[in-house]
């Protein structure tokens, strides 16, 4: 029998990238969108798909209820994938703003994950990756609370892997650096929505440089690579009979980890703000 995994945001990126990856090397795959009409586009290419979305406990409880309805109350692997970006100044971060990004890159992780916790321990074996990001390692301007929610989300899944050393259960951290992917366009929306960047006192930097990041396509990044550079780290994480603790993806996320080890803090933040 083919070994099952549950990815989250799977509508596109690294997540779209790792259903068909994975779907290809003979795993059961069920990618999961926040959105019906994207989950009815991979199952008409070929995926078991259906909704998750982080926001909600409800929707988290019947997607797992869902798996293992098809799998017969097993479960391999969970890949948390699904996250998004709110650009801006920390200082015009909403309360209301860093909530809602809270909610999908940080609670609904951690709730998703308690919920297969159990299943795992009881079929004896299970392995739990949660994707971060360089930014989990190191700060950047205008990327406060998404930086924000990956350093969480490292803190709790090291944690969470000390903990589970007691059981058959291997919890992992991927981290990408610069990935193709739609997370820019998909940040236009709640820049728009939680960010008066019109009323900041950083409105004319806003004009020199984020707004032009934000809205222009300007071609792939320097270091990028394709998602499914991501996707072969996974495969490594989900088949190595003794997966690593930590995935780097990238030059600028092992530049970075070495940076953070080496340099005194004035010094990276330096480096860092001269971008």
């Amino acid at each position: 029998m083919s070994k099952s995994i549950l990815i989250t945001g799977c509508s596109s990126g690294l997540g779209y990238d790792a259903a068909h990856g994975l779907a290809k090397r003979g795993w059961r795959v069920f990618a999961t969108c926040r959105s019906e009409e994207d989950c009815a586009r991979l199952r008409a290419e070929g995926l078991e798909s259906f909704q998750l979305d982080y926001t909600s406990s409800d929707s988290i409880k019947a997607a797992v209820a869902e798996t293992l309805a098809r799998t017969g109350g097993t479960l391999d692997a969970l890949y948390n994938n699904g996250a998004f970006a709110l650009p801006g100044a920390v200082e015009d971060l909403p309360r209301e703003g860093l909530r809602a990004i809270y909610e999908t890159n940080l609670f609904g992780v951690h709730e998703l994950t308690c919920e297969v916790i159990p299943v795992m321990r009881a079929q004896g074996h299970g392995r739990i990756i949660n994707c971060s990001s360089v930014l989990g390692l190191v700060p950047l301007r205008w990327r406060g609370a998404y930086a924000s929610t990956k350093f969480a989300l490292e803190g709790l899944t090291d944690t969470l892997r000390i903990e589970m050393r007691d059981t058959p259960i291997h919890i992992i951290t991927v981290e990408p650096g610069p990935i193709t992917s739609d997370i820019r366009q998909n940040s236009i929306a709640p820049f728009e929505r939680f960010i008066n960047w019109q009323a900041s006192p950083r409105r004319a930097q806003y004009e020199a440089n984020l707004l032009s990041r934000l809205y222009e396509s300007r071609g792939p990044d320097r270091f990028e690579l394709p998602a499914s550079a991501v996707t072969q780290k996974l495969i490594h994480a989900l088949e190595s009979a003794r997966p690593k603790p930590r995935y780097f993806v990238t030059t600028p996320t092992y530049l970075m980890a070495a940076l953070r080890r080496l340099l005194p803090t004035r010094t990276l933040d330096w480096l860092i703000a001269k971008g």
